[in-house]
């Protein structure tokens, strides 16, 4: 089914695509313990970039409610924009905690096991720690900042975001490489599938690249492309024709379907 593409600020939007849910849309989970540090500055400039691969957190959406997970968390990259709730466990700290307060964050970045040191004092994201190491100014939503790591329980929760998901072009020829953001509801892909418009009409599965980036080989230039995207909850949409042909590499685009 073909769409019509509208531009808005540089990201060029399709106001067509099909709608196909098959699962039902992830419920918030039990609640967890873990420990909270975090990193990045008062205004996470620091937070940008990331193993997550999703660039700048300002222009994507994600702004400064984020979190670099531990190893116990991050599974490699899987548990890229999933969304979680914390709270400061003032039953273990009444000192640091701020009290009656939770923040939620979305999963953007990988804190890195520190083998040097010990993992109740600086070695937080040794494995099999659960650990986040948040952006500053969601930290200090919760936690009083002369504590520098508070105990805190968290869940974790569907992801609310405004407007459809979006497809980043990235790679060069002969190898396809595309960045879903915007991802609501579980918020991390479990698979990703790709039509090329010359391919035949055959669905030709991708693999995770790097945090949130797919991968798909072969010569791709010049084609309509459509994506089907499963989500880690099960539920599945399918982007038709959501790049069109005079894509080139660096180009975003947004689809106005969202997971529910």
């Amino acid at each position: 089914m073909a769409g019509a593409y509208v531009r808005t600020g540089g990201v060029l939007v399709l106001m067509c695509c099909v709608l196909a849910i098959g699962a039902d849309a992830l419920e918030p989970s039990g609640w967890v313990r873990a420990h909270a540090t975090f990193y990045g500055g008062s205004d996470a400039s620091g937070t940008m970039g990331g193993a997550c691969g999703y660039g700048n957190l300002y222009a994507q959406g994600y702004g400064t409610r984020t979190a670099a997970l531990s190893t116990a968390l991050f599974g490699d990259g899987a548990s890229c924009g999933q969304c979680y709730k914390l709270v400061c466990d003032r039953k273990t700290d009444k000192t640091w905690c701020k009290p009656g307060v939770s923040v939620t964050i979305t999963a953007t970045n990988f804190c890195p096991p520190n083998w040097d040191l010990p993992s109740d004092n600086g070695g937080w994201c040794n494995p099999p720690r659960p650990h986040f190491d948040m952006a500053q100014p969601a930290w200090e939503k919760i936690g009083v900042y002369r504590g520098g790591i508070i105990p805190v329980i968290y869940q974790r929760v569907p992801c609310v975001k405004k407007g459809g998901v979006r497809f980043t072009i990235s790679g060069h020829d002969y190898f396809l490489l595309v960045l879903p953001t915007n991802v609501a509801a579980a918020g991390s892909v479990r698979a990703m599938d790709i039509i090329a418009s010359k391919s035949g009409g055959d669905w030709m599965s991708m693999t995770r690249n790097w945090g949130a980036n797919w991968q798909r080989g072969g010569y791709l230039n010049g084609q309509t492309l459509s994506f089907r995207l499963t989500i880690t909850d099960g539920q599945t949409i399918v982007f038709s024709n959501i790049v069109r042909s005079s894509w080139t590499f660096g180009q975003t685009f947004a689809s106005n379907l969202q997971f529910k």
